[in-house]
């Protein structure tokens, strides 16, 4: 009997633990170093994840945790690609 198994991952701003797919990934993908929205888990690189709601967005913006998680500086078309994501 298999069982269907939870992929748990850490929100970076609210540090909860939630399904995978209630969360956005942020990946720095490791050949070009930019990071792009990750929605397909096709990008392989080093990810981070963040609640789909937009306190925790503004907290890691606000914070700086995004960078601090990824090494480098959000770019803000990265930032307004978040938002918009927030919004739909």
């Amino acid at each position: 009997m298999k069982q269907n198994k939870r992929f748990l991952r850490q929100c970076i701003a609210c540090r909860e633990m939630k399904n995978k797919s209630d969360l956005i990934r942020l990946t720095k993908d490791y050949k070009s170093g930019k990071t792009e929205i990750n929605q397909d888990s096709k990008i392989q690189g080093r990810s981070v994840y963040i609640c789909k709601n937009s306190e925790c967005l503004k907290k890691a913006l606000k914070n700086k945790k995004i960078e601090s998680f990824l090494n480098l500086n959000a770019d803000e078309n990265l930032k307004e690609e978040l938002y918009n994501l927030l919004k739909n």
